[in-house]
């Protein structure tokens, strides 16, 4: 029984290698585009929408309405990354469904990328809400002694990230494996149908995770400029 799909290897030469996780990987990437491509590509704007657009303009609103409350003002600058982020590890975890299928996320490589973009993210909009400087500043909150715990607490939710989603889709996968090995008829899909309810919880949880760090950016960001602007 592999413990991760990047043990499952096609192809290597050299210090490349094509493996499970790869494939699967781009495959979800493959289905997000064309799906996105298929039920955007007749978007209307009058009252007579087609279903797959009141089911686009549902999950949208719905995003929205999470990143709102949240404490973003503005959710559309968010959820082009937030959105993409839930919907991609969404898909890749509800494919379990699938017979031979192996979800990326059970690769702690796959986390490790996704906490990794949540990680270049928090500082980008914190960036680009008050400026590089007004950002740095944010670290030495509520004093400059806290600047070393600040980074190492940056750096540690990154790793939890990574860590909390990977070891909850890969202990999902080693449970319904076994239990195929013990009873091959029964069990095996009712632990599917509790993994498709764990891998959407894990989606969301991802999600909201990354959106309270870009927000906590951000409103640190917003009442720096104001006390400075106050102080002026």
């Amino acid at each position: 029984m592999d413990l991760s799909p990047d043990q499952t290897i096609f192809w290597e030469y050299g210090f490349i290698t094509i493996n499970l996780t790869l494939v699967t990987t781009w495959g979800v990437m493959l289905v997000l585009i064309v799906s996105s491509w298929l039920v955007t590509r007749k978007l209307r704007t009058d009252i007579q929408i087609s279903r797959w657009q009141c089911f686009l303009e549902m999950i949208v609103t719905g995003i929205n309405t999470q990143i709102e409350e949240v404490g973003l003002s503005k959710p559309e600058r968010y959820i082009g990354f937030i959105g993409t982020l839930f919907l991609f590890i969404f898909v890749s975890n509800i494919g379990i469904i699938l017979p031979g299928y192996s979800p990326p996320t059970g690769s702690l490589s796959t986390t490790a990328a996704l906490a990794l973009s949540v990680f270049l993210a928090v500082p980008f909009f914190g960036i680009s809400e008050s400026g590089f400087g007004g950002y740095l500043k944010s670290y030495l909150q509520p004093t400059w002694i806290m600047l070393p715990f600040n980074i190492i607490g940056e750096v540690s939710r990154t790793l939890a990230l990574a860590v909390r989603l990977f070891g909850n889709i890969m202990s999902g996968g080693m449970i319904v494996a076994i239990l195929l090995s013990i009873s091959p008829f029964i069990f095996p899909i009712i632990m599917n149908m509790l993994g498709l309810l764990t891998g959407t919880v894990q989606a969301y949880i991802f999600s909201i995770l990354a959106t309270v760090y870009i927000a906590a950016a951000v409103r640190n960001s917003k009442e720096k400029t104001k006390s400075k602007v106050i102080t002026t």
